[in-house]
């Protein structure tokens, strides 16, 4: 008689929030897959579903919070984790049938919760799970997280209480997820931290053995490997310290992508001291030339936030120039939120949201038409672009090295029929507008 196997229980989840917590739901749903669960990819077909949630800003805990609604009205079996898990008492308080809760990367408390709450007796027939794991991204790129937790206090920040101090992964145990997902088809590998410049800084920059040698933990010595393993490797998360300078040349060589997430949040002395931010040193825009003179290409992001307490209109016009002169290839702007428990929420002088909104309506449009005319000038040029999607059309959609996902422009493509996710080729560019270039494969007729 053939033996009928249980349906084992299904899991669902939702992601909010950054890569980061990206990282953590796969890892989650890695272990569960391991445990013998399978994945549900809606309400109806899950026992239990799992919110992972973000607490960054008030508006984020408010998604947050409806993310849960939405779980506990389509299914009404939830288990909730990640930032917000700091703040318990609030999620019961608005949802008292929430079978339990835990913080940010607790992963050993989400599994524990979703047996409780779904028991699964594991099959040596069907429990089978990737050597990568599960993945929550395309099957060509993949987040690699390389630490949890920021040493930082900036003022506007709760990171540090969400997520502690910051504690670095071993190198080598790194490196063998890198390669585990390149083998399992990743392309390109997106590095991801609080602060990847500060990598090893906890382990005092310690060396382990790598493939007959030595690695160290510090982020040029991993950049390095890494670039030695992935076909693309980016960096996101990164402030300018001085070492930095020491992996602008692995990109000149191509070992590393030519990008750059640098969080600068804003130019000013005045503000940047009352924001307690590190790195604020006067000879950036001089870093950010001799960057230019070793990596011509090289494409540098940042985000800035407008309406700090007590920035003046000499402050943010001084932003303003100092963008024009720093010529960034992507920017995104923030108007200040208050968040709970953060040292800023003290600070005298706060900015009216009237002239928040006025700052940061002129920051945009100044940074836009810093990114138009950089693209502009990638006209005619030959770019190396990773496809992301084919469509029926024969059009694809893709990225340059210039370009993260979901946060950067795309390249679009047409005459690419032939080409599948994942491939790397080279592309002329013929077209640009205020965001994304346009053009095709260079084997196109």
């Amino acid at each position: 008689m053939a033996t009928k196997l249980p349906s084992p229980p299904r899991v669902g989840m939702v992601s909010l929030g950054c890569p980061k917590n990206l990282v953590d739901s796969e890892r989650i749903l890695t272990q569960l897959r391991a445990d013998g669960y399978q994945m549900s990819p809606d309400y109806a077909g899950a026992d239990v579903v799992l919110v992972n949630t973000c607490g960054f800003l008030d508006s984020a805990k408010e998604e947050s919070l409806e993310a849960i609604g939405e779980a506990i009205a389509e299914n009404g079996r939830v288990i909730v984790t990640g930032c917000m898990g700091k703040e318990a008492e609030v999620i019961r308080a608005r949802f008292p049938d929430v079978l339990a809760i835990t913080g940010a990367h607790e992963y050993e408390q989400v599994v524990e919760a979703v047996h409780e709450a779904a028991p699964a007796s594991i099959s040596p027939y069907v429990d089978l799970i990737p050597d990568a794991g599960l993945k929550l991204t395309p099957r060509h790129y993949s987040y690699l997280k390389i630490s949890e937790g920021c040493n930082h206090r900036c003022a506007f920040c709760i990171i540090p209480s969400l997520r502690g101090d910051l504690v670095s992964r071993r190198p080598d145990a790194i490196l063998r997820e890198a390669e585990k997902l390149v083998a399992a088809g990743t392309k390109e590998l997106l590095v991801i931290s609080q602060d990847t410049s500060a990598y090893g800084v906890d382990l005092r920059h310690k060396s382990w053995p790598w493939k007959g040698g030595e690695v160290r933990a510090h982020m040029t010595d991993l950049a390095r490997e890494l670039g030695r393993i992935a076909p693309w490797v980016r960096l996101h998360y990164v402030y300018p310290y001085p070492h930095v300078d020491q992996v602008i040349p692995l990109m000149a060589e191509g070992l590393v992508l030519p990008y750059l997430d640098i969080p600068f949040q804003h130019a000013s002395r005045a503000v940047l001291k009352a924001m307690k931010r590190p790195a604020n040193e006067a000879k950036v825009l001089e870093r950010i030339r001799g960057w230019r003179e070793i990596c011509p290409d090289i494409a540098i992001r940042s985000t800035f936030v407008v309406g700090f307490p007590g920035e003046t209109e000499d402050d943010f016009r001084y932003l303003l120039d100092w963008l024009d002169e720093a010529q960034l290839d992507r920017v995104g702007a923030f108007r200040f939120e208050p968040v709970e428990g953060a040292a800023a929420n003290a600070l005298p002088d706060p900015v009216p949201e009237a002239v928040k909104e006025e700052r940061y309506a002129r920051v945009m449009e100044k940074t836009a038409a810093i990114s138009a005319a950089k693209l502009q000038a990638k006209i005619g040029r030959t770019l190396e672009v990773i496809i992301d999607a084919v469509g029926e059309d024969g059009g694809a959609t893709g990225r340059s090295a210039a370009d993260a996902p979901d946060i950067d422009g795309e390249v679009h493509l047409r005459d690419a029929g032939s080409l599948s996710p994942g491939d790397i080729v080279k592309v002329t560019i013929e077209d640009a507008d205020d965001h994304d270039l346009f053009g095709a494969p260079v084997s196109a007729p």
